[in-house]
């Protein structure tokens, strides 16, 4: 099956695209969905990473395809667990985004889609595969976080964390990889409860390489910006201001 996949720059989505290759279905084009207010890094959108969205358009170049980008117009209005179409819902962003590929790939016929928990994520992305006679492709759905968290790390997921927003993360741990943060994970999850994955924006990421990547992806330049200084939980995130791409050895 040919697939568009659906990055937000994040270790899922990558993740979710090297499973539906390793099935046997063949990755034609990325698609994105960015901040209108191109100076907000973080939106606190229901639906989508916003977070590192800079360095998402190098993905275009890092692995070979067609990369298609809409901005986030719409806001989650309809939050209701069963969700219908709504004007003005962010929801509706994606549901146009991907139309457009349709346009461009008409034999495109599913979507790569890293949801791991979130019912109301992967609610949203059938309601829109169904409107466009798509199939939703989530090969991470439900799986064991602690389990795969071990597989993205052994699979060459370099993916560093680019946002914390939960108990026992802090700035410092801005720019590690997922090797590096491994058994902390596993220590604030025994704690506190922190999702080993980081489901629900407890922390974020951005892949700077993997086996799906021809170039690697590196940092030249970025800040550590301040979001909410929470005393127990502050929320905190990487902004990128220069990237470039360096041949694979």
């Amino acid at each position: 099956m040919k697939v568009v996949g659906l990055v937000s720059g994040g270790k899922d989505s990558c993740f979710n695209m090297m499973k539906c290759v390793a099935d046997g279905h063949e990755i034609v084009c990325l698609a994105n969905l960015y901040p209108s207010n191109r100076g907000a890094d973080e939106i606190d959108s229901y639906m989508y990473q916003s977070v590192a969205y800079k360095g998402v358009e190098l993905y275009s170049q890092a692995c070979g395809l067609p990369l298609y980008r809409r901005e986030i117009r719409g806001r989650p209005v309809n939050i209701s667990a069963h969700y219908e179409p709504t004007d003005d819902d962010e929801v509706e962003d994606l549901y146009a985004l991907i139309r457009d590929v349709k346009v461009q790939h008409p034999d495109v016929e599913g979507i790569s889609v890293g949801a791991i928990m979130s019912t109301y994520q992967r609610g949203r992305v059938e309601n829109v595969c169904d409107r466009l006679g798509m199939k939703p492709l989530c090969y991470l759905w439900k799986a064991d976080q602690e389990s795969l968290l071990d597989e993205m790390i052994e699979a060459s997921v370099h993916a560093i964390i680019v946002k914390v927003a939960a108990l026992g993360l802090n700035e410092k741990h801005i720019g590690k990889t997922l090797l590096e943060m491994r058994d902390y994970l596993h220590e604030v999850n025994m704690k506190y409860g922190v999702n080993i994955c980081g489901e629900g924006g407890e922390y974020e990421t951005y892949v700077l390489d993997c086996p799906l990547f021809k170039k690697r992806i590196v940092i030249d330049e970025c800040e550590r910006v301040l979001h909410s200084a929470d005393r127990y939980a502050p929320v905190v995130y990487l902004s990128f201001k220069k990237l470039h791409l360096e041949e694979k050895s």
